[in-house]
């Protein structure tokens, strides 16, 4: 009779397993993700809206460099102590989103700009396509910062400039320069800029300066909490 061989060793557990599956697993979602911005950007490129083409090309064009915002700042200014504290805090906002999404953000995630010749976006819609990275959307992080800093500060514009940023974000995909999940990004970053602008004004040593939180109703002391705890 036959010796039983020995059992070939059980190979060990992969501790790197986990880890591996988890990356898998994330990089399908991200995959996904990316496939429905794709969606979305395709199919705004694929309705025919012949009547907003015009208007949505010249109100993507009317916020580069955030000339929209220059303009409602500069109306702003002529009012009265309150209207000239929000232009401020409202330029201070893009200035935050501006560098934040072009100087650190763009160059990070470096997403390249949509196909627009692939997508047909129809020629009426068409801008100069940036040579910048496509994630996040300059124009809408700069559009909803000041929007959202504005509003802050004087709560009678918060809806009719939210809506106008708005606009902005969906012009640059209509236009077919960003995909919608760059556009989302943007305002997300917006809001964040916005929020970090008033706070840093809240903390200025300058009292002219610590003047824009207060007309937005909170003390400078309880800003520099909310600045700690974050």
């Amino acid at each position: 009779m036959t010796e039983p061989t020995d059992a070939a060793p059980e190979p060990a557990p992969d501790a790197d397993g986990p880890r591996r599956a988890r990356e898998r697993s994330g990089g399908t979602v991200l995959g996904e993700l990316r496939a429905v911005d794709g969606a979305l950007y395709a199919a705004v490129a694929a309705t025919s809206t012949p009547t907003l083409d015009r208007a949505l090309r010249r109100l993507s064009r009317a916020a580069d460099h955030s000339k929209i915002s220059f303009g409602v700042a500069g109306v702003l200014a002529l009012g009265g102590a309150r209207a000239r504290r929000a232009a401020l805090a409202g330029l201070g906002a893009v200035a935050v989103a501006s560098a934040s999404a072009n100087l650190l953000a763009k160059r990070l995630v470096r997403r390249a700009r949509p196909d627009r010749e692939a997508a047909r976006v129809a020629v009426g819609r068409l801008v100069p396509m940036p040579t910048s990275a496509s994630f996040p959307s300059g124009h809408t992080a700069s559009a909803v910062a000041f929007a959202t800093a504005v509003g802050v500060v004087l709560p009678a514009t918060a809806v009719p400039l939210g809506a106008l940023a708005g606009a902005v974000g969906y012009a640059r995909v209509h236009t077919g320069v960003h995909y919608p999940g760059d556009v989302a990004a943007g305002a997300v970053l917006g809001i964040a800029s916005a929020a970090a602008a008033l706070a840093a004004a809240a903390a200025a040593p300058v009292p002219g300066v610590r003047s824009v939180y207060a007309a937005a109703g909170m003390p400078p002391s309880a800003a520099r909490g909310v600045k700690r705890r974050g």
